[in-house]
């Protein structure tokens, strides 16, 4: 599709720029967590509103006509007809990560014109790891290509990360190793690039996956609800969390994965 305004290359310019900007204000509060508390919201919430005002000034003063998820309640307008640019900032991923000093934490960066892709960006700024993807370019880690190895085999090397309460919802007999990394980005990445097999959500928003599904399509795979049903990111668009069990993985592992977790209380 033609990008109105602004070429590609300018876009994303300023999306790698900017990003990596952000993660190096984030390292400014990273592990600073009070000591006497285990999780230190007051210092989440200094962050995240630091670093959302940070993006908005960035954002005004190379585009100030482009708009913002989550500004305000979402454009009637914004539909396929309507030509605009829509910016998805989520300044934190890993939120308990981050205040207690463990570097699995991220920033991500969407854009979309009329509700369709245009690139995704995840960054974890204590490693540097920067994920980046347009839907018709390709993923990359750090400029390195990246996409998904499945070999259609799910053994005892394979590795699904899920979220911290998988235990109160499902058991599984999964052959290989699960695992939770405390953010969602970062297991959707990591699938991306072949590292996992699979990574199951709960709870999760519009601005928690925009950047990262991206990332996730341009390597061969897609997010799916765990029952198999077909899992649309622009439903979600007015912020609502989304209902159920998600399963990102590679295009034709998900009903092999769907067959080790069964909900508690089935058969």
């Amino acid at each position: 599709m033609s990008h109105e305004g602004a070429g590609i290359g300018e876009l994303r310019a300023f999306a790698v720029e900017v990003i990596r900007e952000a993660g190096r204000e984030a390292m400014a509060f990273y592990g600073k967590g009070r000591r006497d508390q285990k999780f230190d919201e007051d210092l989440v919430t200094e962050a995240e509103l630091h670093l959302i005002g940070f993006f908005h000034e960035r954002l005004r003063r190379h585009f100030p006509e482009h708009e913002v998820f989550g500004d305000a309640p979402p454009r009637k307008d914004y539909v396929h007809g309507h030509k605009g640019y829509l910016w998805v900032y989520d300044a934190l991923d890993g939120v308990a990560n981050f205040q207690a000093g463990i570097p699995l934490w991220g920033t991500s960066l969407a854009l979309f014109e009329n509700f369709w892709p245009v690139l995704g960006l995840f960054l974890m700024p204590v490693t540097g790891d920067l994920f980046y993807a347009e839907p018709d370019g390709g993923a990359f880690l750090n400029d390195v290509p990246i996409g998904i190895s499945y070999s259609g085999e799910i053994n005892n090397e394979s590795l699904l990360f899920t979220y911290s309460r998988m235990h109160d919802h499902f058991r599984s007999n999964f052959p290989g190793k699960i695992r939770n990394l405390g953010c969602t980005a970062a297991h959707i990445s990591y699938v991306a690039m072949g590292r996992a097999e699979g990574a199951l959500m709960r709870s999760v928003s519009y601005q928690d996956l925009a950047a990262a599904q991206i990332i996730l399509q341009a390597s061969g795979g897609s997010i799916r609800f765990l029952d198999g049903k077909p899992f649309h990111l622009n439903e979600y668009f007015e912020a609502r969390r989304v209902e159920g069990t998600l399963l990102a993985a590679p295009d034709g592992a998900h009903e092999t994965i769907q067959g080790y977790v069964r909900e508690v209380g089935q058969p």
